[in-house]
């Protein structure tokens, strides 16, 4: 592991994944890959949150790791990967509240569809209930969640103190000489001046943006509840005894 990302989600955190990567720091372990394979995932990061890492098994052959969950334990791995350099990519409070407001936020409070399809999703989709019991736990427990208390958040400037709370302790934390803060909008120089390596000349790329996140969420929520539906066992007659034909 040589670059660790410290910086919460909806900092451009797929943007510094493709980024690490792109400069040779690849591959970055990143939210993706627990999206991608619920089920061998979550066990490991289940063991995390009770106090048993295994971060071999966790990262395996990655170089660089962004985004949560594996920056919600930034303090734990500067001291598993002393030699990595840690970069935390910042944001304005206020852009970030509204990001975190349509995203990732809804998907554990609120009145909206994300949340009510996220719901959806849980009861028929064990390993999704398990995924959002976890993010509840590391970003809402009362004792240990990055966003605690929850109810702090039920208002924007409550909300904006979360990441100028977060990223104040990462300053404080990680030492000067290992930590670059970092705003994706400075494009690639400050990043690459400090992992030490050439510039590319194609520009820094601005991914998953909060219309694509709904869009992936939403979806493959949805998919996953119409194949509930479809797989379902179907009865001869509808509502009122209506033939279905």
């Amino acid at each position: 592991m040589k670059v660790i990302g410290a910086g919460l989600p909806r900092t451009a955190t797929t943007t510094q994944m493709i980024a690490f990567e792109t400069l040779g720091f690849a591959p970055c372990y990143h939210m993706r890959n627990v999206l991608a394979d619920l089920e061998h995932q979550l066990p490991l990061w289940e063991a995390v949150v009770a106090g048993k890492p295994d971060w071999e098994a966790i990262f395996g052959d990655s170089q660089s790791t962004c985004d949560w969950p594996s920056a919600r334990y930034y303090k734990q791995l500067i001291d598993v990967y002393p030699d990595a350099k840690v970069v935390l990519t910042v944001r304005e409070p206020a852009g970030w509240v509204k990001s975190m407001r349509e995203t990732v936020w809804p998907i554990h409070w609120g009145d909206s569809v994300l949340h009510h399809v996220s719901d959806a999703r849980a009861v028929v989709d064990p390993l999704w209930r398990r995924y959002v019991d976890l993010m509840g736990k590391i970003n809402w427990d009362e004792h240990s969640g990055a966003f605690a208390p929850a109810e702090r958040t039920f208002s924007d400037e409550g909300f904006a103190e979360v990441i100028e709370r977060w990223n104040d302790e990462v300053r404080r934390t990680v030492p000067a000489e290992r930590l670059l803060a970092w705003d994706p909008a400075e494009g690639w120089e400050p990043l690459c001046e400090f992992l030490e390596v050439g510039v590319p000349d194609e520009p820094l790329p601005r991914t998953n943006d909060t219309k694509a996140f709904k869009e992936g969420l939403l979806g493959g929520s949805l998919e996953i509840v119409n194949d509930w539906w479809d797989s379902r066992e179907r009865p001869s007659e509808s509502l009122h005894g209506a033939s279905l034909g």
